[in-house]
């Protein structure tokens, strides 16, 4: 066990005698040694309940044979953070969750590594950190919150963020705004959606790294605890075979990950996540893969944003394996793919797949509610290098109008609750990318407040950021290159016309090349938002959003 280098032998006697100080006994000296990474916080509902959960995933892992060792990594409320300048560092968060999560296994050389996830950054980040580790390894989801529930209505955090918008198109008043606002949040669990949160959560079982079935159980369902216990013999006997992240995750894995993301028309993060954990692994994967596999993946679970359902109301019907099953069954995911049991991904869904009678939110494919997927990719001379469109969420295939350009979020929301935003305009929000920033906030009070002045189907949205999992409409995000680094989309002007054909791929403004070629000859980047400090780190190291927006080594 790599523990042993600091539990034997003369010479680490005084690490032996700090062990003892915390309570480990002789007994313990010849088990493995776990850490437990804890991203628990009362500052937000989403990883509020994780301190309950890590005590039972530690008394799972002692009746497992494992001694467990807790510790803490931060966590990142987008829903508080969203449309402020702390949006900023949701997605610098997830790089350093995953760095602390490296370091604690390399610092007390941990035979194995579980982490307690919540809000969205801590999954990926977590999954990150775990590769690096180079043990074994598990990650699990606390969970999805419960729906709010107003005047007979299923509420979500989106629901609010789409209230003000109402609000401010005088379809809702203050005291209707104030209700939404005090009923959309219940208690414990992460947005209730098929958001980021649930999106990446679904992924991790389908990649093999969480339980299957684990993370669809929502945050405050009794049995959480229960299957929290019994993870740790699962990571227990992961540890005993060495099996390792590496050994089960291929490409294979991560294509299967792109068709259940597709299939539920989930968030356009997933994107970013997936390629910088493949990225981890040492997997190929790019952008045309996700085009390609949503081309042939229809969309077969009516889910939030775009659909009916919550995250709750899934877990109800069948929950993920529901999902992972019908996928299967239409050929469209690789059953034979490994998962930290050693078993495959068709032996664990068929383990545990159960579906209620008369269920609604998942169809079988023939009765699909879509013939393709969610996820499009597009390219032209705004995006060179590739930008991300959710489709569950807008019906509209060809969009043309005139930019309305922004050079911040906050800009361009002063002018869509003002009123100044009208149909058939292209409002493009830039200088918001990895770099410009940085960090790559998420637009989703923009967005909703579009959507909830009644303007989503008729106004289109582009931006060098990204998008939350909430989002729907027809909204381009992740556009490459940003516009910090003289990507096109920094050299549009105020009425340029801009097309968009969703069947094409393609995203494109109506100026001839020379006007381009002009504009850029007098470009220059803004000034640097952070010279110091953790964001400047973020802006000099980070890549393009078609890499994953992951950090380079130097």
């Amino acid at each position: 066990m790599r523990s042993d280098r600091i539990k034997s032998g003369v010479q680490q006697a005084p690490a032996r005698s700090m062990l003892r100080a915390v309570g480990v006994g002789d007994e313990d000296f010849g088990k493995p040694f776990v850490g437990v990474v804890n991203t628990y916080t009362d500052g937000m509902p989403c990883n509020v309940h994780l301190r309950d959960l890590a005590q039972w995933l530690k008394e799972g892992l002692r009746e497992a044979g494992v001694v467990p060792f807790e510790f803490g990594a931060p966590a990142i409320s987008d829903g508080i953070a969203m449309g402020t300048p702390g949006m900023r560092a949701s997605l610098v968060s997830r790089e350093v969750i995953a760095d602390s999560v490296e370091l604690v296994s390399m610092g007390y050389l941990y035979d194995g590594m579980a982490v307690l996830s919540g809000c969205d950054k801590t999954i990926p980040g977590g999954v990150m950190g775990v590769i690096r580790s180079e043990v074994p390894g598990i990650v699990l989801y606390g969970g999805t919150i419960a729906p709010g529930i107003w005047k007979e209505r299923k509420l979500t955090i989106v629901s609010v963020f789409e209230a003000v918008g109402q609000y401010a198109a005088g379809r809702l008043s203050e005291a209707e705004l104030r209700e939404v606002e005090k009923h959309a949040i219940p208690g414990a669990g992460a947005c209730g959606g098929q958001y980021t949160a649930n999106t990446m959560a679904m992924v991790l079982e389908v990649l093999g790294i969480s339980p299957m079935g684990y993370n669809s159980i929502p945050a405050t369902r009794p049995e959480k605890a229960e299957a929290t216990y019994r993870a740790g013999a699962i990571l227990a006997e992961a540890i005993r075979n060495g099996w390792k992240p590496k050994d089960f995750l291929t490409r294979g894995s991560f294509l299967n990950a792109i068709a259940t993301v597709a299939a539920t028309g989930g968030s356009t993060n997933a994107v970013l996540h997936l390629l910088a954990i493949a990225h981890e692994v040492g997997i190929p994967l790019n952008l045309d893969d996700f085009d390609e596999v949503s081309r042939r993946t229809p969309v077969i679970a009516d889910l939030l944003p775009w659909g009916t359902y919550t995250a709750w109301e899934l877990y109800e019907a069948g929950g993920t394996p529901l999902v992972f099953h019908r996928l299967l069954e239409a050929g469209l995911l690789d059953g034979e793919q490994k998962t930290i049991t050693g078993r495959t991904l068709a032996e664990e869904v068929q383990a545990c797949v159960r579906e209620t009678p008369g269920q609604q939110v998942v169809v079988p494919v023939e009765r699909a509610f879509k013939s393709h997927g969610g996820l499009v990719i597009l390219r032209g001379n705004l995006a060179p290098d590739g930008a991300v469109l959710k489709v569950a969420g807008t019906e509209r295939t060809f969009f043309e109008g005139p930019a309305r350009v922004f050079d911040s979020e906050e800009a361009a929301m002063e002018q869509v609750l003002r009123g100044h935003i009208r149909p058939g305009d292209v409002v493009v929000i830039r200088y918001v990318g990895p770099k410009g920033a940085p960090g790559m906030p998420e637009m989703l009070s923009v967005t909703s407040a579009i959507v909830g002045e009644g303007l989503g189907p008729d106004v289109a949205l582009l931006t060098d950021g990204r998008f939350s999992g909430g989002t729907r409409g027809l909204m381009i995000g992740h556009i490459a290159p940003e516009a910090q680094v003289g990507g096109p989309i920094a050299l549009l002007q105020e009425g340029d016309r801009i097309r968009i054909d969703v069947d094409n791929r393609l995203l494109e403004v109506l100026v001839p090349q020379e006007e381009l070629d002009r504009r850029r000859a007098s470009w220059k980047p803004k000034p640097p938002a952070f010279t110091q400090g953790v964001f400047a780190r973020y802006a000099a190291l980070v890549e393009q959003a078609n890499r994953g927006a992951i950090l380079r080594n130097g």
